[in-house]
Protein backbone atom coordinates (compact mmCIF):
# COMPACT_ATOMS: atom_id res chain seq x y z
CA UNK A 1 0.00 0.00 0.00
CA UNK A 2 0.97 3.67 -0.64
CA UNK A 3 0.90 6.07 2.25
CA UNK A 4 1.33 9.68 2.28
CA UNK A 5 4.52 11.05 4.53
CA UNK A 6 7.33 9.08 6.22
CA UNK A 7 6.89 5.68 4.59
CA UNK A 8 8.34 3.95 7.64
CA UNK A 9 5.94 5.23 9.81
CA UNK A 10 2.62 4.17 6.96
CA UNK A 11 4.05 0.98 7.01
CA UNK A 12 4.04 0.43 10.59
CA UNK A 13 0.68 1.94 10.91
CA UNK A 14 -0.81 -0.75 8.17
CA UNK A 15 0.67 -3.53 10.26
CA UNK A 16 -0.81 -2.09 13.15
CA UNK A 17 -3.90 -1.63 11.52
CA UNK A 18 -3.79 -5.15 10.30
CA UNK A 19 -4.06 -6.61 13.21
CA UNK A 20 -7.62 -4.89 14.13
CA UNK A 21 -8.52 -5.28 10.32
CA UNK A 22 -7.73 -9.06 9.68
CA UNK A 23 -7.96 -10.55 13.72
CA UNK A 24 -6.40 -13.97 14.21
CA UNK A 25 -8.90 -16.36 13.31
CA UNK A 26 -11.14 -14.21 11.37
CA UNK A 27 -13.80 -11.78 11.60
CA UNK A 28 -16.16 -13.41 14.41
CA UNK A 29 -19.61 -15.47 13.77
CA UNK A 30 -20.83 -12.61 15.39
CA UNK A 31 -19.32 -9.82 13.63
CA UNK A 32 -20.35 -11.89 10.36
CA UNK A 33 -24.26 -11.86 11.39
CA UNK A 34 -24.08 -8.49 12.20
CA UNK A 35 -22.41 -7.60 9.05
CA UNK A 36 -25.18 -9.21 7.23
CA UNK A 37 -28.03 -7.80 9.19
CA UNK A 38 -26.05 -3.86 8.10
CA UNK A 39 -26.16 -5.00 4.15
CA UNK A 40 -29.80 -6.02 4.31
CA UNK A 41 -30.99 -2.68 6.10
CA UNK A 42 -28.56 -0.64 3.82
CA UNK A 43 -30.24 -2.63 0.74
CA UNK A 44 -33.90 -2.01 2.17
CA UNK A 45 -33.03 1.78 2.66
CA UNK A 46 -30.45 3.01 0.13
CA UNK A 47 -31.81 1.93 -2.92
CA UNK A 48 -33.96 4.91 -3.98
CA UNK A 49 -37.29 5.38 -4.32
CA UNK A 50 -39.02 4.15 -7.65
CA UNK A 51 -35.17 2.81 -8.62
CA UNK A 52 -35.38 -1.10 -10.08
CA UNK A 53 -33.07 -3.13 -8.28
CA UNK A 54 -32.91 -5.39 -11.45
CA UNK A 55 -31.09 -2.13 -13.51
CA UNK A 56 -29.00 -0.30 -10.64
CA UNK A 57 -25.88 -0.63 -11.52
CA UNK A 58 -24.29 0.69 -7.70
CA UNK A 59 -26.99 -1.39 -5.39
CA UNK A 60 -29.15 -3.24 -8.06
CA UNK A 61 -28.99 -7.32 -7.68
CA UNK A 62 -25.77 -8.56 -8.27
CA UNK A 63 -24.29 -4.73 -9.02
CA UNK A 64 -21.12 -3.47 -7.61
CA UNK A 65 -22.24 -3.38 -3.95
CA UNK A 66 -23.10 -7.07 -3.91
CA UNK A 67 -20.00 -7.63 -5.22
CA UNK A 68 -18.07 -5.40 -2.71
CA UNK A 69 -19.89 -6.75 0.18
CA UNK A 70 -18.88 -10.41 -1.01
CA UNK A 71 -15.39 -9.69 -1.36
CA UNK A 72 -14.82 -7.54 1.54
CA UNK A 73 -16.59 -10.22 4.21
CA UNK A 74 -14.06 -12.64 2.48
CA UNK A 75 -11.09 -10.45 3.17
CA UNK A 76 -12.46 -9.99 7.02
CA UNK A 77 -12.96 -13.57 7.18
CA UNK A 78 -9.29 -15.22 5.66
CA UNK A 79 -6.99 -11.42 5.35
CA UNK A 80 -5.88 -13.07 8.75
CA UNK A 81 -3.95 -16.05 6.87
CA UNK A 82 -3.82 -14.58 3.43
CA UNK A 83 -1.83 -11.63 2.86
CA UNK A 84 -2.79 -11.00 -1.09
CA UNK A 85 -6.31 -10.01 0.34
CA UNK A 86 -5.00 -7.07 1.81
CA UNK A 87 -5.79 -5.19 -1.18
CA UNK A 88 -8.53 -2.13 -1.80
CA UNK A 89 -8.89 -3.38 -5.72
CA UNK A 90 -11.81 -5.32 -5.98
CA UNK A 91 -10.49 -6.91 -8.79
CA UNK A 92 -7.09 -7.62 -7.30
CA UNK A 93 -8.78 -9.19 -4.24
CA UNK A 94 -10.99 -11.44 -6.82
CA UNK A 95 -7.64 -12.80 -8.10
CA UNK A 96 -6.34 -13.57 -4.43
CA UNK A 97 -9.70 -15.09 -3.59
CA UNK A 98 -9.83 -17.25 -6.71
CA UNK A 99 -5.85 -18.19 -6.38
CA UNK A 100 -6.54 -19.25 -2.93
CA UNK A 101 -9.75 -21.32 -3.55
CA UNK A 102 -11.72 -19.39 -1.23
CA UNK A 103 -14.58 -20.17 -3.41
CA UNK A 104 -15.07 -21.73 -6.95
CA UNK A 105 -13.24 -20.63 -9.96
CA UNK A 106 -16.65 -20.19 -11.60
CA UNK A 107 -18.08 -18.38 -8.99
CA UNK A 108 -14.83 -15.73 -8.90
CA UNK A 109 -15.71 -15.19 -12.70
CA UNK A 110 -19.12 -15.06 -12.46
CA UNK A 111 -18.18 -11.79 -9.85
CA UNK A 112 -15.33 -10.36 -12.00
CA UNK A 113 -17.91 -10.19 -14.93
CA UNK A 114 -20.45 -8.90 -13.03
CA UNK A 115 -18.38 -6.14 -11.28
CA UNK A 116 -17.05 -5.45 -14.87
CA UNK A 117 -20.41 -5.25 -16.37
CA UNK A 118 -22.16 -3.26 -13.58
CA UNK A 119 -18.64 -0.31 -13.67
CA UNK A 120 -18.83 -0.38 -17.59
CA UNK A 121 -22.51 0.13 -17.49
CA UNK A 122 -22.03 2.94 -14.82
CA UNK A 123 -19.09 4.50 -16.38
CA UNK A 124 -21.47 4.55 -19.85
CA UNK A 125 -24.42 6.14 -17.88
CA UNK A 126 -22.31 9.00 -16.89
CA UNK A 127 -20.94 9.71 -19.93
CA UNK A 128 -24.42 9.30 -21.85
CA UNK A 129 -26.10 11.70 -18.99
CA UNK A 130 -23.55 14.06 -18.32
CA UNK A 131 -23.82 13.27 -14.88
CA UNK A 132 -23.44 10.81 -12.10
CA UNK A 133 -25.98 8.07 -11.78
CA UNK A 134 -26.37 4.36 -11.13
CA UNK A 135 -29.90 3.40 -13.05
CA UNK A 136 -29.80 2.18 -16.31
CA UNK A 137 -32.91 3.82 -18.77
CA UNK A 138 -35.29 1.43 -20.17
CA UNK A 139 -35.17 1.04 -23.66
CA UNK A 140 -35.11 3.30 -26.59
CA UNK A 141 -32.88 5.84 -27.57
CA UNK A 142 -30.59 6.82 -24.17
CA UNK A 143 -30.06 2.78 -23.48
CA UNK A 144 -28.97 1.58 -26.99
CA UNK A 145 -26.37 5.29 -26.28
CA UNK A 146 -25.22 3.32 -22.87
CA UNK A 147 -24.80 0.46 -24.69
CA UNK A 148 -22.52 1.56 -27.66
CA UNK A 149 -20.76 3.68 -24.80
CA UNK A 150 -20.18 0.54 -22.82
CA UNK A 151 -18.33 -0.94 -25.68
CA UNK A 152 -21.04 -3.23 -26.65
CA UNK A 153 -20.38 -4.72 -30.20
CA UNK A 154 -23.83 -3.15 -31.67
CA UNK A 155 -26.13 -0.27 -30.47
CA UNK A 156 -28.85 -3.03 -29.16
CA UNK A 157 -29.47 -1.49 -26.32
CA UNK A 158 -32.08 -4.53 -25.42
CA UNK A 159 -29.12 -7.06 -26.06
CA UNK A 160 -27.08 -5.10 -23.81
CA UNK A 161 -30.02 -5.10 -21.04
CA UNK A 162 -30.17 -8.52 -21.67
CA UNK A 163 -26.75 -9.17 -21.26
CA UNK A 164 -26.31 -7.03 -18.04
CA UNK A 165 -29.35 -8.63 -16.13
CA UNK A 166 -28.07 -12.43 -17.25
CA UNK A 167 -24.74 -11.24 -15.41
CA UNK A 168 -25.77 -9.34 -12.24
CA UNK A 169 -28.86 -12.34 -11.73
CA UNK A 170 -26.03 -15.15 -11.91
CA UNK A 171 -24.04 -12.97 -9.35
CA UNK A 172 -26.56 -12.32 -7.24
CA UNK A 173 -26.98 -16.21 -7.30
CA UNK A 174 -23.23 -16.52 -5.94
CA UNK A 175 -23.88 -13.41 -3.85
CA UNK A 176 -26.66 -15.00 -1.98
CA UNK A 177 -24.29 -18.48 -1.67
CA UNK A 178 -21.26 -16.99 -0.48
CA UNK A 179 -22.30 -13.91 1.61
CA UNK A 180 -25.03 -15.76 3.18
CA UNK A 181 -27.76 -13.77 2.74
Amino acid sequence: HRVAGDEDLGYRFLLMADKTRYPPGGVSTEAVQEIRRVKARIDAERLPRGADPNTHTKLGRGGLADVEWTVQLLQLRYGHEIEALHSTSTLDTLNAIGAAELIAEGDVDVLRQAWLTATKARNALVLVRGKPTDQLPGPGRQLNAVAVAAGWDNSDGSEFLDNYLRVTRRAKSVVRRVFGE
